[in-house]
């Protein structure tokens, strides 16, 4: 069987932190003795491994105080006559219709039947049992806490389990919808610990966690950290060095299971499509309810198919950029130039967009279509493309049009990345000024796609040898850059370029023909 798909469980003890840690009963009586009495009985009671806390109000008032400070108060034992004849009644009004408290169990505990009979009470308000005080002995009192108590967890427990699917359906939406690995594994932790806490006495920052997973020499790396394992991960993603005392890592291996619980811990083991490994870690205080691992195993089911469909994407992506390069090179090698210039081109661009504040998606988008810019030249005769004299007018005229043919290839697309290059391939050799070409375009009629890959295209072309003429010295492309700004260039593109010129030619150096 697939260790993906195995979901296996190790022994544990039956002690579970659940909701609360007591259960929390408000007696609710003006009178002293009825406190004493039902301190007695009950003082020694156990239900679930858990005591009985009582919680004391001796009037309609103090009780709405009591349940207002304690909403996870399970049952109130309640009289009806306390500072006036309605007390107890207008106490349930106020728990059910007021603050919306549907699980406290209301038993009405009272001495003057007369003043509020059963039947209408029992018809007319919501509450779960009725006893009059005088045939309430210890014993029936301690069934009574008991069934009751017994029904308080199992609204709670259903509650939680549809609370708890409720956030595995959102979890799950968020997780489908990324597309990058290091937004997934940052989330995926939150949304574990999200769900770990629902329902429970734990607080967010009393759980922690990491991602670990391997790398192509199948070294883990932290990926991720939450609480105590969040001062392992810095900001290099993949980077982080894993603690060789974290020996929880190969305990994890060794178990070689999908899903595993253990006490205070839990772990999920992947190995992706990819053949990489990943470690989900989390652990907390109190071993792990059953309804909490079935709502985990739904939630690491779901993470396992968004992990491999974000792998699956992102492969997609990286192919998909390598043909975009590779389609970029050969359109540059048949004018018998490199492969490197659309690289360039490509980072050149992807600078500019960002300082000019570009949003990561349209960045992205145009790092990715840029070195298809020059795409229409294969539509343009050898003898044309590779003349190494001066181009006559009518052969200027057939050469403009790659950007024409460049655009018609792409613009019936209606992916984005293609309606970019369609954007690109049309406009890169638009003018500031209008005096471009194919359409004259002027100013901010020229798409900003358009502006960028100019500014990029011309800054590598002067710089590089062309089979018409040799590259320029740096220092003259620069002032020439300068010279053009608002007649070429954009002016604003202009002082991005300046003033991330380090970068500039940093990326000029990374990507050098030499």
């Amino acid at each position: 069987m697939n260790k993906n798909e195995l979901l296996v469980f190790a022994d544990e003890n039956k002690e579970s932190l659940d909701i609360i840690d007591s259960w929390k009963i408000i007696v609710a009586d003006d009178e002293e003795e009825v406190h004493t009495v039902t301190k007695m009985v009950l003082k020694d009671v156990l239900f679930n491994s858990k005591n009985i806390k009582l919680l004391h109000a001796f009037s309609g008032e103090e009780t709405k105080k009591l349940i207002n400070e304690n909403p996870d108060t399970a049952i109130i034992l309640l009289d009806i006559v306390m500072e006036n004849d309605d007390a107890g009644l207008d106490v349930i009004k106020y728990i059910r219709d007021d603050i919306k408290n549907e699980f406290v169990r209301i038993v009405i505990r009272t001495g003057q039947p007369g003043q509020a009979p059963e039947k209408d009470v029992i018809v007319n308000y919501d509450i779960n049992d009725y006893k009059e005080k005088a045939e309430l002995t210890s014993q029936k009192l301690f069934s009574t806490v008991i069934a009751s108590l017994r029904s308080f967890d199992n609204f709670i427990t259903i509650d939680n389990n549809r609370k708890g699917l409720k956030k595995i359906i959102e979890s799950s939406n968020l997780l489908f919808n990324l597309e990058k690995k290091d937004e997934f594994s940052d989330l995926i932790l939150s949304q574990l610990a999200s769900l770990i806490t629902l329902g429970n006495q734990i607080k967010f920052e009393n759980i922690s966690g990491f991602i670990a997973g391997t790398g192509f020499d199948g070294k883990y790396r932290i990926i991720s950290g939450l609480g105590s394992y969040k001062k392992m991960f810095s900001n290099k993603k993949y980077y982080s060095p894993l603690p060789k005392d974290l020996s929880i890592i190969n305990k994890i291996e060794k178990i070689d299971k999908f899903i595993h619980f253990e006490n205070n811990w839990g772990s999920c083991f992947i190995i992706d499509k990819s053949g990489m490994k990943k470690i989900i870690y989390l652990e907390k205080k109190g071993v792990f309810t059953e309804s909490t691992k079935y709502l985990l195993e739904i939630l690491g089911s779901n993470i396992i198919r968004a992990y491999n469909n974000i792998i699956l994407t992102d492969d997609i992506e990286k192919t998909q950029k390598e043909i975009f390069y590779t389609l970029g090179e050969v359109v540059e090698t048949r004018s018998k130039e490199t492969g490197f210039h659309v690289k360039r081109v490509a980072e050149y661009s992807k600078l500019i967009a960002e300082k000019y504040g570009l949003g990561e998606e349209e960045v992205e988008l145009l790092k990715q279509a840029s070195p298809l810019h020059d795409v229409g030249k294969v539509g343009i005769p050898d003898h044309i493309l590779n003349k190494e004299g001066k181009l006559t007018r009518e052969e200027f005229e057939i050469i403009k049009t790659h950007t024409t043919i460049g655009n018609y290839l792409f613009k019936r697309s209606r992916r984005k990345i293609l309606q970019t290059a369609a954007i690109i391939a049309l406009q890169h050799h638009e003018r500031f000024n209008g005096e471009g070409y194919p359409q004259g375009l002027y100013r901010d009629n020229i798409h900003i796609y358009g502006r960028i890959t100019c500014l990029a295209d011309i800054f590598d072309a002067i710089g590089s040898d062309r089979i018409y003429k040799k590259a320029w010295h740096i220092e003259k492309a620069l002032n020439y850059i300068k010279e053009q700004r608002g007649v070429i260039f954009d002016p604003d593109l202009v002082d991005i370029f300046f003033n991330n010129i380090d970068e500039i030619l940093d990326i000029r150096k990374r990507f050098s023909e030499i």
